[in-house]
């Protein structure tokens, strides 16, 4: 079965529950049970998606990406590799995270936000377009 990967990935959480990730079938990336992503977003492979998260049409979540429980990654955001969306944090439609950017949980960003390599954005920030320039270092 060389070049075989499987279907499913299984992993225990701290509280010693099992949650059981399904390979995307637009990616290979990993999407737990009770998330929902859209068939035509992008999940690269590395990348992983928890339950009660949503990855909206035409979205792409790069490699080595994690998105929390309770996250939205909005119609058609982009996320760079190596990016983390905090639990219930909300990327909105066409918003662009460079590599390695920290989204706090429960953070708000606009839609059409581009936000650099490696920000952080702190849990409960709202970070809006307006009044910004078009590329934000959000600390």
């Amino acid at each position: 079965m060389t070049g075989m990967r499987r279907r499913y990935e299984e992993l225990e959480t701290e509280d010693g529950k099992v949650v059981r990730y399904q390979r995307h079938e637009n990616g290979g990336g990993l999407v737990a049970k009770g998330a929902r992503v859209d068939e035509t977003a992008y999940v690269a492979d590395s990348a992983w998606v928890d339950p009660g998260a949503v990855v909206e049409p035409g979205a792409s979540v790069g490699k080595f990406c994690w998105v929390e429980p309770g996250a939205v990654v909005g119609p058609r955001a982009r996320l760079g590799s190596h990016v983390h969306v905090g639990r219930d944090a909300v990327v909105g439609r066409g918003a662009r995270l460079g590599a390695r950017v920290d989204v706090g949980a429960g953070a708000q960003l606009a839609p059409g936000l581009v936000v650099e390599p490696e920000a952080k954005i702190g849990d409960g920030a709202h970070v809006e377009r307006s009044g910004m320039p078009p590329h934000v270092l959000a600390a």
